[in-house]
Parts: C-alpha cells; sequence; structure tokens
C-alpha cells in the first residue's frame, strides 16, 4: 500500500514537471527597454570619483603623482562611497564617538588622522575580528595584556573607549619612535612590527608608497585616506545628512568601584538604570558579574539623568543644515 502511494506520487510529480516546462517558450526572455513603464525607470546614476588634488596623512603629503597611488586611492574611494549605507552610519557614530577619541590623541600627542585608523579598524564598533582582535581599536588579546590591558572572561579593556584609545596610543608612539614617519606607523597597526621591520630590510625603504606588501596593508593606508577624504567633505561625496540625523554624545558620569558586584543587573536597578544601558555604556564588563578580590578600582561609566531620552534635548545644539565634515567640527 505505501509503496504504490509513493509511486502515485511521483509520477503526478513528473507529470507536473512535463507540463510546467512545456508551457515556456525555447526563445530567452527579452526586455524591451525603450518601453518599460514609468514605475521601472532607472533613477539611479553612478558616476567615477574626483580624486582629490591633494590629500595628507598626519601631515604627511601623499604622492598622487604616482599612478599606482592614485589608482589605489581610486579603489578606495570607490568602495567607501557606494558602499552607502556602511559609510552613513560611520558617519553617524563619529559624532557620538570622535569627541571621546579626539582629546586622548592630542593629550598623548598623536596626530588627530589617527581617529580614522579606529574608523577603519572596526567601524566605530565593539567588534570581534576572524582571528579574535577586538573592540574599536582590535587589539589581540596578547597585544592588549603586553600594553598592561586586563582581559579574561569578566572584564576586558580592550572594549573600554578611553582605556583602549590611551593603549593603542602607546603602540603608535612607540611605533614611530623606531620608524619616524606616521604613514609607515599606521601600515604597522595592520601588518605588526616584525613584518614591517622585515619588508623595510628586505626592500631598503621606509617610504610606504615604495613598499610592495600583501594585499591587506597596501590597501590600508589608502582606505584610511577615503576615509578621511569623505568624512571630512562628505557632500563632495555625495553624502548629504542633516546635523540633527547625527548621533548625539551622550553625557555621563563615572561610579568608582573596589569591590566584588555579584549581580551586574541588580546593581543597574540601583543605579536607577537597566542592565542593557549598563552594557552599553561599559561594554568592557563581559560578565553578570564583577569579581574584584584584589580591591582593584573600575569605573563604571552611566548616562546622566534624562540624556537616554532620544528628544530634542538632546539635539538642542543641532540644525537642520547639512552636516559638513568632522574637519571643520570637531
Amino acid at each position: 500500500m505505501r509503496k504504490t502511494f509513493f509511486i502515485t506520487i511521483l509520477s503526478l510529480s513528473l507529470i507536473g514537471v512535463s507540463i510546467l516546462f512545456s508551457s515556456y517558450d525555447s526563445e530567452p526572455l527579452s526586455v524591451d527597454a525603450d518601453n518599460l513603464p514609468d514605475s521601472m525607470a532607472v533613477d539611479a546614476q553612478y558616476y567615477a570619483i574626483e580624486l582629490p588634488t591633494e590629500i595628507d596623512f598626519c601631515g604627511e603629503e601623499v604622492p598622487l603623482n604616482l599612478y599606482y597611488v592614485q589608482e589605489s586611492l581610486d579603489r578606495e574611494l570607490l568602495v567607501n562611497c557606494y558602499f552607502h549605507s556602511a559609510t552613513i552610519m560611520i558617519i553617524k557614530r563619529a559624532n557620538r564617538y570622535f569627541p571621546i577619541i579626539e582629546p586622548i590623541l592630542k593629550e598623548q600627542g598623536i596626530p588627530d588622522d589617527f581617529k580614522y585608523l579606529a574608523v577603519i579598524e572596526s567601524s566605530l564598533r565593539n567588534v570581534v575580528s576572524p582571528a579574535g582582535a577586538a573592540g574599536f581599536w582590535q587589539f589581540m588579546k596578547a597585544t592588549a595584556k603586553e600594553h598592561g590591558m586586563e582581559v579574561n572572561s569578566e572584564v576586558d579593556e580592550r572594549y573600554n573607549l578611553e582605556i583602549a584609545t590611551r593603549k593603542a596610543c602607546e603602540y603608535i608612539q612607540d611605533s614611530y619612535d623606531i620608524w619616524g614617519n606616521w604613514t609607515v606607523v599606521g601600515a604597522t597597526y595592520n601588518a605588526g612590527r616584525g613584518r614591517v621591520k622585515k619588508l623595510i630590510k628586505s626592500q631598503g625603504t621606509v617610504n610606504y608608497y615604495e613598499m610592495y606588501l600583501n594585499t591587506e596593508t597596501s590597501r590600508y593606508i589608502y582606505r584610511l585616506l577615503a576615509i578621511k577624504a569623505i568624512m571630512e567633505n562628505p557632500q563632495k561625496y555625495g553624502f548629504f545628512i542633516k546635523e540633527s540625523e547625527l548621533y548625539p554624545p551622550i553625557e555621563t558620569y563615572t561610579i568608582p568601584v573596589d569591590t566584588t558586584v555579584h549581580n551586574l543587573p541588580a546593581f543597574a536597578k540601583t543605579m536607577n538604570t537597566n542592565y542593557k544601558v549598563l552594557k552599553d555604556f561599559n561594554p568592557w564588563l563581559r560578565d553578570t558579574k564583577l569579581p574584584d578580590e584584589s580591591r582593584k578600582q573600575y569605573y563604571i561609566r552611566l548616562p546622566k539623568k534624562g540624556h537616554t531620552d532620544y528628544d530634542n534635548r538632546l539635539k538642542k545644539n543641532k540644525s537642520d543644515e547639512y552636516f559638513t565634515g568632522y574637519k571643520s567640527l570637531h
């Protein structure tokens, strides 16, 4: 009985398939592009990107006269200009996070352009790479520990923006002390000091634009330059974002903690907030508890009262004018 049932189903299926295919014309489907209805008209237009006539990284001029420099920058400008959603999100986030990053760079004597390095590393998000690098500045666990950052299952300071930015500054300054060239330092952040030392020795140059590099590192500085160009002059590259549409900075305060917190969700309630907000402002807390047998002083950051409300008060200093770029506002 069961066998007969399956044979019947199979036969009906084969008949249905043959009828379906017999209903199709053997000629391929054609489209009359000249007579498309208005609703199908293509409004989008795509253009090549006009390259800047000059650009620098940390005051070091980019040799745009070289064909491969022009073409490499052209590639990264095209990729980032036409990856609209990602680039718009970066511009919006930067309005919240650049005011945290910029003063630390200045305080540590690191050129302001390195804020764009954080952008290309993480898009200003606490992401984890396939290799295990984490946070805005994408520290590997071993490198973070070498620079005195706490990294374990309860606390991971790679996710603490202020701490990670200061440690990134240390790494950048140490690299500059070796090579005295900010562009090479930027490439070193991607490739690592050991690899860059070998390349400099084997190729006999301390000029990034003269080095033959692996694909990722050879694109790295050009990607940074493209992001810098777009974010400093978004309208030139087709990004029209109103100042009121940028993510506003949120004022915060810190709570010093030097004892174990056994239940962070309960702790959040005692602070008149919730665990979601606590985690958003303290992503370095990696568990629901904060062990502290050594009585180390931690600083938990929370938004000031009313500053998580996305209302007009948060935007009181904004306008409906279009954003003109981070170089001019920050």
